[in-house]
């Protein structure tokens, strides 16, 4: 019974920091796409909307798609893990499950940004989603926040810390995917840059605006960015290892074989090598979650990213 109740922690802690991380990057997302189309007018809001749709990996069907219907969809569906307001719902509900493991300042951050999403959407209808998005965004900086000043760096922390870095990259993936191999639909590179709250720290390495392929190399490559996929999966890696896993441990492996291949990946064939890696890095993220679930919460199987909670 005792390494039941461990598995089922393990897994609503994990879950809790994945969920978390998922509305925060599609309030990202949102809130980028949103201020290009305000900043340009003439952009095919159509267009827009099947971009945002392919990045979360979500059937835009035939018809015509506006900015309402997305955001219904991806922000509003409570229903829906894969919206804003379906996975802050399904990270409240782990964290509850939780709450031995979890700090009171936490749970009190997930339980009051849960009920004030209600006022916050009604709000949105009226006067647009701008206030909405940025309560989410504030609160999952804050719950983050929260879990590294109030937790012990114990194996609670850790599960909390994993699911959060394999759901960054995961999402960078998503973002960089739709625009190298989906050229219909492609986001420019400083849509990107915003979506990914990178804009400000690109800048300051580069000294200029996003407007390059530089970009996918500064959001995989970066050792000093937290979201990009390179401090993720060594993040990823180092919650495993102190989670006591072998060397040759199904979870540890193709997180640390990527980290490696991105350390000491050639930058200058980055460009021609972009499609293949960024399928094989979020392979790698696929298989080191399921091996996760194997180990830790054998009882239920691992879950599909758009199907959780089905």
């Amino acid at each position: 019974m005792n390494d039941v109740i461990l598995s089922r922690i393990a897994e609503s802690l994990t879950w809790t920091g994945r969920y978390v991380e998922r509305a925060d990057a599609t309030g990202r997302i949102l809130d980028a796409y949103l201020h290009r189309m305000l900043e340009d007018p003439w952009r095919d809001e159509d267009v827009a909307c099947r971009s945002l749709y392919a990045i979360l990996g979500m059937d835009a069907g035939g018809a015509p798609v506006d900015m309402q219907q997305v955001l219904d969809q991806l922000a509003f569906d409570a229903r829906s893990t894969g919206s804003i307001e379906g996975a802050l719902g399904a990270a409240r509900l782990n964290a509850r499950s939780a709450r031995e493991a979890v700090s009171s300042e936490m749970w009190e951050c997930l339980n009051s940004t849960w009920h004030a999403l209600a006022d916050q959407r009604m709000a949105a209808r009226r006067t647009g989603p701008y206030a909405y998005l940025e309560l989410v965004r504030r609160r999952a900086a804050l719950f983050f926040g929260l879990a590294d000043s109030t937790m012990s760096r114990d194996d609670s922390w850790r599960f909390v810390v994993l699911g959060r870095s394999l759901e960054r990259v995961d999402m960078t993936v998503r973002l960089l995917s739709v625009r190298v191999l989906d050229a219909a639909h492609a986001p420019d590179w400083p849509t990107l840059l915003s979506a990914s709250g990178a804009d400000e720290a690109y800048a300051r390495v580069y000294g200029g605006f996003g407007d390059t392929p530089r970009v996918a190399e500064f959001l995989l490559l970066d050792r000093d960015f937290p979201r990009s996929a390179l401090h993720a999966l060594t993040t990823a890696e180092e919650c495993l290892t102190a989670l006591g896993r072998p060397r040759q441990d199904p979870a540890r492996r193709p997180i640390g074989r990527m980290r490696t291949r991105l350390e000491y990946l050639d930058t200058h064939a980055l460009e021609d090598q972009l499609p293949l890696l960024l399928k094989d890095l979020q392979q790698a993220c696929m298989a080191s979650a399921d091996a996760v679930a194997d180990r830790f919460f054998p009882y239920q199987g691992p879950v599909e990213w758009a199907q959780e909670g089905a």
